[in-house]
C-alpha cells in the first residue's frame, strides 16, 4: 500500500508531466494551425492540389484526387474526407482506388503539425517529409500494383457514410469565429486525452504492466532496433496518434532518457503507421478495404523501417548528425548513440 506522502508525490509528478507535455504540444500546434488557416485563405491548398494532380495517375487515381490528398497533407483526414465528398465522382472509383487514396492519406496528413512535432524530438524536418510523403507515394504505388495484378477490389466502392449538403463552398466558408471555436474544442480534447493517457501510463508503470509490454514486444523491437525506453511511447503513437506519442517522446528526449537512434526508429515507424484505430475507421467510412487501410500498411511500415534503420544507423556519426538529427534542449549522451 502506498502511504499518503507517496501518493502525493505521484500526483505531483503526474501534474508536472501533464503540464510539460501539454504546453510542448500546444506551442507546436497553435502556430501551425494559424499557418494552415492562412494557407487556406490564400489558396495554398488549391495550389498544392494542382501540383499533385499529375502524381495521382502514377498511383492509379484520377487527377481530381490531388486536391483531396493536398487538403489532407496540410490539414487532417477529417477535412480531406469532406473535400472528397465534394468531388463529382459518383461510383466511378473502385474499392482498390479508394484504398490506395486512403493509404496515402493515412501516411501523409497534418504535416505542418506532425512534422514539427517530429522535428522537436530531434529528427530533421526533411527526413520526416521524405518519409511521410515519399512513403505514401511508394505505398500507394505498391497497392495499385498489387490490386491491379490480382484483379482484386475492382468493383465500385460504396460509401458507408456521407454528410448531407456538403459542397466545396460550404467547407471553405467557415467564419473566423467558427474556425477559432472548433480549434479551441480540438485543443481541449487533446488536453483531456493527454490527462487520461499520462494517468493510465503512470498506473501501468506502478503495477509493473509496462515491463510486461516491453518483454512481450522485445523480439519486434530488436528487429526494428527500438530500445526498450521508447517501447511504451511508440505503442501510444501507433494506437492513439503521432501527436500523443511524439509529445511524450519530446519530453523524454529533452530529459536525455532516450537514445537518438531509438528516436529515429520510433519516429520513423510512427511516420508510416500511427493512430491505427481512429484513422483506420475513418477511411473505411470512405469505402476503403481493411487490407490496405491496416494490414498491408502495418507490414509496409515494419519492413520499411527495419530496412531503413539498418542502413541509416550503420552510417557514421557525422553522417547521422548532419542528415538525420537536430539539436534538442538537452544533449543526449554520446554513449546513447550506440
Amino acid at each position: 500500500m502506498l502511504n499518503k506522502q507517496a501518493v502525493f508525490q505521484i500526483v505531483r509528478e503526474l501534474v508536472i508531466e501533464i503540464y510539460e507535455v501539454s504546453t510542448t504540444l500546444f506551442k507546436i500546434m497553435i502556430p501551425a494551425l494559424i499557418i494552415i488557416k492562412l494557407l487556406e485563405e490564400v489558396g495554398g491548398i488549391t495550389l498544392l492540389g494542382q501540383i499533385l494532380e499529375p502524381v495521382m495517375g502514377w498511383v492509379g487515381l484520377p487527377e481530381s484526387m490531388g486536391i483531396v490528398w493536398a487538403t489532407t497533407i496540410l490539414t487532417n483526414i477529417y477535412t480531406g474526407m469532406l473535400i472528397f465528398f465534394t468531388q463529382p465522382i459518383d461510383n466511378s472509383l473502385t474499392v482498390a482506388q479508394i484504398t490506395v487514396l486512403s493509404g496515402m492519406m493515412l501516411m501523409a496528413h497534418g504535416l505542418p503539425v506532425e512534422a514539427r512535432i517530429a522535428q522537436k524530438t530531434g529528427i530533421r524536418l526533411g527526413v520526416t517529409l521524405i518519409l511521410r510523403i515519399g512513403g505514401a507515394l511508394v505505398y500507394g504505388f505498391l497497392l495499385n500494383i498489387i490490386y491491379s495484378a490480382g484483379d482484386w477490389l475492382q468493383h465500385p466502392h460504396q460509401l458507408i457514410w456521407q454528410p448531407e449538403n456538403i459542397t466545396a463552398t460550404t467547407v471553405a466558408s467557415k467564419s473566423l469565429g467558427v474556425w477559432a471555436f472548433e480549434q479551441a474544442q480540438g485543443l481541449l480534447a487533446v488536453f483531456i486525452v493527454i490527462c487520461l493517457l499520462l494517468t493510465t501510463l503512470k498506473l501501468l508503470r506502478i503495477i509493473g504492466f509496462e515491463r510486461l509490454i516491453n518483454w512481450l514486444l522485445s523480439p519486434l523491437l530488436q528487429l526494428l532496433k527500438i530500445g526498450k525506453e521508447a517501447t511504451t511511447i511508440t505503442m501510444v503513437g501507433i494506437t492513439l496518434g503521432l501527436a500523443f506519442g511524439g509529445g511524450l517522446l519530446i519530453k523524454e528526449v529533452n530529459a536525455g532518457h532516450i537514445a537518438k537512434q531509438d528516436v529515429f526508429t520510433s519516429m520513423g515507424l510512427l511516420a508510416l503507421c500511427h493512430s491505427i484505430i481512429e484513422d483506420t475507421l475513418l477511411v473505411m467510412l470512405l469505402g476503403a478495404h481493411i487490407s490496405g487501410a491496416l494490414w498491408l500498411r502495418v507490414a509496409f511500415a515494419l519492413i520499411a523501417i527495419s530496412l531503413l534503420s539498418r542502413w541509416f544507423l550503420s552510417r557514421s556519426s557525422a553522417f547521422k548528425e548532419r542528415y538525420l538529427y537536430t539539436a534538442t534542449k538537452k544533449a543526449i549522451s554520446a554513449s546513447a548513440d550506440r
